[in-house]
C-alpha cells in the first residue's frame, strides 16, 4: 500500500468529513478512493460532476444534482445517518467561492462528524477560500512511484507478447517517472502505432511527452543537451567524480543503499565550461536537462513569486529524475538584503534553499556562479550540495585539450595540420570559451582569403583579443585566493592558483 493510499484511509477512519486532493489524474485518483473505500467494509462510493450528476450509486439517484452543486451536496443528506459511504465531487473547487455552498459545507462538516460519510473534492489545484480553510483537509495525490510505473509497462508489454531484460525495462520505468499513468499510456500507444511493437530504446518518445509538460508553464524550460563528458577539456577531478555517479539513479544504486545525488555548486571565472558540465551531465546520464531563469520566479503580484517558486519545485519533481541548471545563480540572489522587494527575494531564497537541503527527490541540481562573494553564505553550508567545484582557468594541457575538442569537430580530416602544443603554449590565460572564440576570429582570416585557416591564423586571432584574465584581474584573483583556502574542490588536476595563496585562511 502506498503512503498516500495509508493516509486517505486514516483520514477516512477518523471521520474527516471534508477532504480536497488537488491532481489531474481524475481516474486514478478514484482508482485509489475505490480502492480505500473497499478496505472500509465496502463502503459505497457516489460520484458526481456538473455536467451528469451522480453516476454511480443507487439507480433511482442517476444523474440526480446535475448542473447544481448545491443539490449535490443536499443528497449527501439524503441517506440515512448510519449509512457509510464516500462522495466524490468533481472539479468543486469552481462553485466553494459561492455564499451557499460554503455555508452547506461548513454545515455539512459540523452534521458529519457523528456519521461515517466523507465527502472528497477533487481538484487539479488548490483554490480554498479562507472561510473554507478549517473545515477541509488537503491532500496532494502524488505521480505514480517506480512500482506502479513498472506494473504498467510490464502490464502492456505482456499484451504484446515482449519479453525483455529487466535491466533495459529498468531504464524505461526510469524515463517515465515525472509523467501520469495516463501519459504513460499515450507514450506507449505511440510507440505501438509507429513501430507495430513497444520497443525499450524509445526514450525521445518519452522526453518529447516531458517536454509537453514543461512547455504549459513559462518558469522552466527544457534544454536539449547533445554534449558528451568527452567535449570538456580537462577538468579531469570534475569528470572523474561525474562519472562514478553515472548510475547513482538506478534501482540497483537504490538497493546497494546510495542516496539519490543532489547536486553541484560550480565556481569560477566566465567561460570555463560551467554550462557545458552541466549540459554534458544530462547528456551522459540519460535525463532530461531544465534550465532555471530565476529571473522568471519573480512576480508583481503578492504572493506571486512564492507560489512560482512552489510550482518550480514541484514540477522539477515531477519529472524527476532530471538535471535542473540554474545558470549564474549569483546573480539571482545578490543584494538580497536590499528592502525594495518586501522581503520577496529573501522568502524566494529561503524556500529555494530549505529545499535542497530538505529534497529527496532524483533531482541534480548543477547551479554555476561567477562571483562567489554575490552568493549568500547560506548556500555554501555543506548539505545543499554534494560538492563545490573551483572551475579555473585551464592551464597548458587542458588549452591544449581544449583545442584538440574543437578542431576535432571542425577539421576532423585536417587535425594533424596544427600545432597543439604551440596553440597551448602560446594562449596563456585564455579561457575554453576565449579559445572557441579565437577560433571563429581564425576561420574568419582563412575564409577571407579563400583558404583553410592555419596554426598562424590561430595565433594572429589570439594577439588581437584581450582575455576576460587580464581585464578582470581582481575578481579572478579574490576567486583563486577563496579557492586556495580549501572553499572548493579543484575541478582540475593541476590548478592555476599561485603558489602566495596555497593554505591561506581566507573566509566569505
Amino acid at each position: 500500500m502506498s503512503k498516500f493510499s495509508e493516509e486517505l484511509e486514516l483520514l477516512l477512519r477518523s471521520r474527516y468529513s471534508l477532504i480536497y486532493i488537488a491532481t489531474l489524474e481524475e481516474e486514478r485518483i478514484e482508482l485509489t478512493i475505490k480502492q480505500s473505500a473497499k478496505q472500509q467494509g465496502n463502503r459505497p462510493v457516489y460520484i458526481w460532476d456538473f455536467v451528469e450528476g451522480y453516476q454511480e450509486g443507487n439507480p433511482n439517484d442517476l444523474g440526480f444534482g446535475c448542473r447544481n452543486p448545491l443539490q449535490a451536496l443536499e443528497f449527501v443528506e439524503k441517506l440515512a445517518d448510519s449509512s457509510p459511504a464516500i462522495f466524490i465531487l468533481r472539479d468543486f473547487h469552481r462553485f466553494l467561492d459561492d455564499l451557499a455552498i460554503s455555508r452547506k459545507l461548513r454545515n455539512l462538516a459540523r452534521r458529519l462528524k457523528s456519521q461515517p460519510k466523507n465527502i472528497i473534492l477533487l481538484s487539479p489545484q488548490v483554490v480554498i477560500p479562507p472561510d473554507l480553510s478549517e473545515v477541509l483537509t488537503v491532500l496532494e495525490f502524488p505521480l505514480p512511484d517506480r512500482l506502479e510505473i513498472q506494473a504498467e509497462v510490464q502490464r502492456l508489454l505482456a499484451a504484446t507478447g515482449y519479453s525483455g531484460e529487466v535491466s533495459q525495462l529498468d531504464e524505461m520505468v526510469r524515463s517515465f517517472q515525472g509523467l501520469s499513468i495516463e501519459r504513460i499510456r499515450r507514450i506507449l500507444a505511440k510507440a505501438i502505432a509507429t513501430h507495430g511493437e513497444i520497443r525499450l530504446d524509445d526514450v525521445d518518445l518519452i522526453l518529447e511527452e516531458k517536454r509537453q509538460t514543461i512547455r504549459q508553464t513559462q518558469i522552466l524550460d527544457f534544454y536539449p543537451a547533445q554534449e558528451n563528458i568527452s567535449d570538456i577539456g580537462g577538468l579531469d577531478n570534475l569528470k572523474d567524480w561525474l562519472l562514478r555517479r553515472g548510475g547513482a539513479f538506478s534501482e540497483q544504486a537504490r538497493q546497494y543503499g546510495l542516496p539519490y545525488p543532489r547536486g553541484l555548486l560550480l565556481v569560477g571565472i566566465q567561460g570555463t565550461g560551467k554550462s557545458l558540465t552541466a549540459k554534458a551531465i544530462a547528456h551522459h546520464w540519460h535525463l532530461p536537462l531544465l534550465r532555471l531563469d530565476v529571473g522568471r520566479l519573480f512576480g508583481g503580484l503578492v504572493g506571486e513569486s512564492e507560489s512560482r517558486t512552489r510550482q518550480m519545485i514541484q514540477l522539477s519533481e515531477a519529472l524527476a529524475p532530471c538535471v535542473l541548471w540554474i545558470d549564474e545563480i549569483d546573480k539571482a540572489f545578490s543584494g538580497m538584503n536590499s528592502q525594495g522587494d518586501a522581503g520577496t527575494a529573501n522568502r524566494v531564497f529561503g524556500t529555494f534553499i530549505t529545499w535542497l537541503a530538505e529534497k529527496t527527490s532524483p533531482v541534480f541540481v548543477v547551479a554555476t556562479a561567477n562571483n562567489i562573494q554575490s552568493l549568500p553564505p547560506e548556500i555554501l553550508r555543506k548539505g545543499r550540495f554534494d560538492e563545490i567545484f573551483f572551475v579555473g582557468l585551464p592551464f597548458q594541457e587542458e588549452r591544449q585539450a581544449i583545442f584538440e575538442v574543437h578542431l576535432s569537430k571542425l577539421r576532423p580530416h585536417g587535425i594533424k595540420n596544427y600545432d597543439f602544443n604551440r596553440l597551448a603554449y602560446e594562449t596563456p590565460d585564455f579561457s575554453g570559451a576565449e579559445i572557441e572564440q579565437i577560433l571563429i576570429e581564425a576561420m574568419h582570416i582563412g575564409f577571407s582569403q579563400n583558404r583553410d585557416f592555419t596554426t598562424e591564423d590561430i595565433l594572429e586571432a589570439a594577439s588581437q583579443i584581450v582575455p576576460l584574465a587580464r581585464t578582470a584581474q581582481e575578481q579572478i584573483q579574490f576567486l583563486q585566493q577563496w579557492a586556495a583556502a580549501g572553499k572548493a574542490r579543484l575541478a582540475s588536476r593541476n590548478s592555476n592558483l599561485s603558489p602566495r595563496f596555497q593554505g591561506e585562511d581566507f573566509k566569505v
